[in-house]
């Protein structure tokens, strides 16, 4: 499958992790292409406005419809683009679209219409004022290929149905699964400026970055989202972005170890660990590490590495070698810094050049890479904490704050320490998958990025927050206006008195004093 472009400057192949093979090639768009696309769709976007929530609304539920019909097909797609198992690619990116439509089909009107205000200063008594909410324009959208449906359809759908015309750069290792957000989208009735997909390199990201978008929609890594967030504040281009995570977990002294060691096997591993919210550091109270430990090790072999269309898999490969490499790297580190290797961390060859066997570390420490940078990969490093203060201790020392869980059997407990907790999202006895929660608003705090995207928040950063103020009575003259005269400061000292003051006496004096300025001569 190609996508047409006007300008292109090269050609990019989309590959199957797994195996190498080439699934496609993908004209690339430059420059002049990305700058035609925003031009096209801010000229699309007020008809897409204009045609009202409700019809939005319809085209979501539209979409919603045909991804169902085609999840099986869908989830291949992904699969074969990611490597993820197909399981995975219905639960973590199909599932989580259709319920991201739903909440929108469900709520979008409600939260995008007017809302009034109602005015607590009797001065602006005879006022009506209410909230509108407009669409930015044009909304930029640059998506990763770790989640390649789930994060583009979940921030483009929240663009969409709040009146944006949206533009994608997907990341070129998947930019297929895209061409398949594109095409299902455009038969539920979007119109083809109003939704674009502009597929590339870093340089076609930086295209638009620096086009006349609205509004950008960033996910990736730390350091091109501190380029972008410049970039951003030299013409003070709102921005969301979402840079990653080095999530902390946290087994209390009276969690459930079984429980507790499957959500950290799975939160590990799940996509190869290739999530942003991952579990990338496991801290466990000493009096259950040695259980715990055995615990994780044992599930940990159990699970079978393979091709994702495989319905056996649990684990597929790596994106490919640049990642396998930075795996490989954080392992290597923290072993040659007394860290022990209990199973796995080494490459499957015989499965393929991206294969990599799930690994288990103890004896981590906050000196090793492992703890400190984001791996992005299929590891578990898990160390040892001696009590509640040392353990949120821990949990914060990090750079990165997009999200932490929290065991233990005692659930006010859990809220206490998870409130402690310097992060986006905590929680309590699972891991992940709050971001398949449509309600609930994902992003983090600190290195993690700026911004929400999901529920209520993720919606409201799709709009911008007009004030209308109407005046009830437009035939009279504000008190406030000129024609001052030499008693007016006495009068005002008065009108706020009458506000504000602590004894109900000093009111009535005050209201007093103010009364001969409402027949004051104003110019």
């Amino acid at each position: 499958m190609i996508v047409e472009s006007q300008v292109a400057t090269g050609r990019i192949a989309s590959v199957n992790p797994a195996t190498g093979e080439v699934l496609g090639q993908i004209e690339v768009a430059g420059e002049a292409k990305v700058l035609a696309a925003v031009a096209r769709a801010r000229e699309a976007q007020p008809g897409w406005h204009g045609v009202g929530v409700r019809a939005r609304i319809d085209a979501l539920r539209k979409f919603q419809r045909l991804v169902h019909e085609q999840k099986t097909e869908i989830a291949r797609q992904i699969t074969l683009e990611s490597g993820k198992p197909v399981a995975e690619a219905l639960t973590t990116e199909v599932l989580v679209v259709l319920d991201a439509a739903r909440f929108l089909i469900e709520n979008a009107y409600r939260l995008l219409r007017d809302e009034p205000v109602p005015h607590g200063n009797p001065a602006a008594r005879t006022k009506s004022g209410k909230i509108v909410r407009e669409p930015h324009g044009v909304i930029g959208i640059i998506s990763p290929w770790n989640y390649p449906f789930a994060i583009p359809a979940t921030e483009s759908l929240a663009a969409l149905v709040a009146g944006n015309s949206v533009v994608l750069k997907p990341s070129e290792l998947t930019t297929l699964t895209a061409v398949r957000l594109l095409e299902l989208l455009r038969a539920a009735g979007v119109p083809e400026p109003v939704f674009q997909l502009v597929p590339g390199l870093g340089a076609t990201g930086a295209a638009l970055v620096h086009s006349e978008i609205d509004k950008l929609v960033f996910t990736g890594s730390i350091a091109t989202g501190k380029r972008i967030a410049q970039e951003a504040a030299s013409r003070l281009l709102p921005v969301v972005l979402e840079l990653g995570g080095k999530d902390p977990m946290l087994v209390l002294d009276d969690a459930d170890i079984d429980v507790a060691s499957s959500g950290a096997v799975w939160g590990a591993f799940v996509n190869a660990g290739q999530a942003c919210l991952s579990v990338e550091r496991c801290y466990v109270a000493r009096k259950l590490h040695d259980a715990f430990l055995d615990a994780c090790v044992n599930k940990t072999k159990q699970l079978r590495v393979g091709d994702g269309l495989n319905p056996k898999t649990e684990i597929g490969p790596l994106i490919n070698q640049k990642q396998l490499r930075t795996v490989e790297s954080h392992v290597e580190d923290a072993i040659s810094r007394g860290a022990r290797l209990l199973c796995g961390g080494r490459r499957l060859s015989e499965l393929g050049s991206n294969f990599y066997a799930p690994a288990v570390l103890a004896d981590v420490t906050h000196e090793m890479r492992i703890m400190k940078e984001e791996t992005f990969g299929p590891v578990l490093p898990i160390q040892a904490f001696d009590n509640d203060d040392e353990a949120i201790a821990l949990a914060n020392h990090s750079e990165f704050g997009l999200a932490a869980s929290v065991w233990t059997k005692d659930r006010q407990r859990g809220e206490r320490i998870a409130r402690r907790i310097r992060a986006g999202t905590v929680m309590i006895n699972d891991v992940i998958s709050c971001y398949g929660i449509s309600e609930a608003p994902h992003g983090g705090v600190r290195s993690s990025g700026i911004g929400r995207t999901h529920g209520r928040y993720g919606l409201e950063e799709m709009v911008r927050i007009k004030y209308l103020d109407q005046e009830r009575l437009p035939g009279m003259k504000r008190v406030w206006w000129y024609g001052y005269g030499e008693n007016f400061s006495h009068q005002m000292q008065g009108f706020v008195d009458a506000l504000f003051a602590g004894r109900l006496s000093d009111r009535v004096v005050g209201a007093l004093r103010a009364l001969p300025s409402l027949t004051r001569k104003r110019l």
